[in-house]
């Protein structure tokens, strides 16, 4: 841990949120996002996490995405709160001009990230479930409330961060399968349901006290909720990549996401969700490969190739059930 002074513009925005009254501060600049300066301030009054969003992305593509995102993922942040108490940190304050919003420090010794037990082969499906119960009840109470997509006019920048740079930098990238990719993005476009978090990866989600804390709603989005679905449930079949021994776990993590998530839909018939999230997940499969954003512990060609088998043969055979997936890529893993 280094502890030093961060940048002005970081001290700046907390100014301008009242947060710091003094000339400066401390902290620690914090690790694992690549759209986003993060920063732990420790203030008088305890510490914050900071975070300013970034035009261009750390990650090897040309990718950028407007600033202003943060403000959304403020307003995310609160309604997720209003409908799930403790599903996102405690918003202390945004701040436009620079992009940044500050929120409660949640210490890792009692919110662990959940990316980093996956990786250690804890695979709790009980846990799983609750990460589906929390994002199917923020999907349900926004739905509920269409007026809710007023506050979040975000289609361009949901676009930018995940419509372009996995689905059709794929497509760029597999011109045989350009015009399904291109397909799930006008069905992703078109089904506007409820509030869309955009990132719910384990990287973005605490393990709480009482239950999933959610991080980094930078592509909040009024939009299709299967996204959400497909986009966690990926993540699950990717990790038995990156630590093998605890596949069994993470196949049992899948089905109990994929069976919580399903049986609290209330915003249409639970099959036309799934439906659309079976045919996207594919699409997402094999975009943390060939995308703007691969997953950095799949590094291995073979691996890669695996992925890219799976992902064309369901691609080109789109199911309309979760569970088909996750025995395609059982079948893949134990031939």
């Amino acid at each position: 841990m280094t502890i030093e002074i961060p940048p002005p513009e970081i001290l700046a925005a907390l100014r301008r949120m009242h947060l710091l009254t003094g000339a400066s501060a401390r902290g620690e600049r914090l690790t694992g996002g690549v759209s986003s300066d993060i920063w732990r301030i420790d203030l008088p009054a305890g510490s914050v996490c900071i975070k300013r969003a970034l035009a261009k992305l750390k990650v090897a593509a040309d990718w950028r995405a407007p600033v202003e995102r943060n403000v959304y993922e403020a307003r995310w942040m609160q309604r997720a709160a209003a409908a799930v108490p403790g599903a996102a940190p405690t918003l202390l304050g945004q701040d436009s001009q620079s992009g940044a919003l500050a929120m409660a420090f949640l210490p890792p010794d009692d919110h662990p990230l959940w990316k980093a037990q996956l990786r250690d082969g804890q695979a709790d499906p009980d846990f799983a479930a609750a990460v589906a119960t929390t994002l199917v009840r923020i999907h349900a109470a926004t739905a509920c409330a269409p007026s809710v997509a007023a506050d979040f006019p975000t289609d361009a920048i949901f676009f930018d961060i995940r419509l372009e740079p996995y689905l059709l930098a794929t497509a760029r990238a597999h011109p045989a399968l350009a015009p399904r990719l291109h397909t799930l993005v006008a069905t992703t476009q078109a089904n506007k349901r409820a509030l869309v978090h955009g990132d719910v990866s384990p990287k973005n989600i605490l393990r709480g006290p009482v239950g999933p804390v959610f991080l980094d709603a930078e592509c909040a989005w009024w939009g299709d909720p299967a996204f959400d679905l497909a986009f966690c449930l990926n993540h699950l079949l990717l990790k038995c990549l990156w630590t093998p021994a605890a596949t069994d776990g993470f196949f049992a993590c899948f089905d109990a996401m994929a069976e919580a998530y399903r049986s609290q839909i209330t915003w249409e018939a639970p099959a036309d969700t799934e439906r659309r999230a079976a045919h996207l997940l594919p699409g997402l499969f094999l975009a943390r490969v060939d995308g703007k954003s691969p997953a950095e512990y799949i590094t291995d060609p073979a691996d890669k190739d695996r992925v890219r088998r799976v992902a064309t043969a369901l691609l080109s055979t789109p199911p309309d059930r979760l569970d088909a997936i996750r025995q395609a890529w059982t079948q893949e893993l134990r031939p």
